[in-house]
């Protein structure tokens, strides 16, 4: 097997599974920030996501799920780096300990099926929820819709560079 500095090479199509996953979250994250800065976002007066209801905390709630959410789906890079792979040398202790394949594989595992069937479950209620009086419509809900839409794709992504990541530390070890 090729190796570069003895890590196999990743195979193309991975990589770039592993890069578009983080970026599937970025459209709703960038809804939320949007709306905790004040973009009107369509939502009626009398629901607690309107501009006018959201005191400072609520702002720095959308701010900061859509950071961790971020912070999360960047993860998937480290199936594809060395630092998945091999605790990075400047980490006190551990660096430059192999990481067991289960310590990657089981946590990513978990969170592809876990985010899969939570972002399929709610867009089955999609439109009970967009139904609802105070809820944005026209462009806004257009918008909003697709900013969300992405994230059905983020569980499969993950889903696929996990198992990729599997077989190669697999065949490696």
């Amino acid at each position: 097997m090729t190796t570069i500095e003895r890590f196999p090479i990743v195979p193309r199509a991975v990589r770039w599974a592993a890069h578009a996953a983080p970026l599937t979250l970025l459209p709703s994250g960038l809804w939320r920030c949007a709306i905790a800065f004040g973009m009107p976002s369509g939502f009626g007066v009398s629901d607690p996501m309107h501009r006018s209801n959201f005191p400072g905390w609520t702002s720095l709630y959308l701010i900061g799920l859509s950071l961790v959410a971020e912070g999360l789906g960047l993860l998937a890079l480290g199936l594809v780096r060395p630092w998945g792979e091999r605790v990075p040398r400047w980490v006190p202790v551990l660096g430059g300990r192999n990481i067991p394949v289960p310590a990657g594989v089981v946590p990513a595992s978990l969170g592809a099926a876990a985010v899969t069937v939570i972002t399929v479950l709610s867009s089955f209620g999609w439109d009970e929820e967009m139904a609802d009086p105070t809820a944005p419509k026209g462009a806004a809900a257009w918008l909003m819709t697709a900013c969300y839409l992405p994230l059905l794709a983020w569980g499969p992504l993950l889903g696929w560079v996990t198992v990729a990541y599997y077989r190669r530390r697999r065949k490696a070890g």
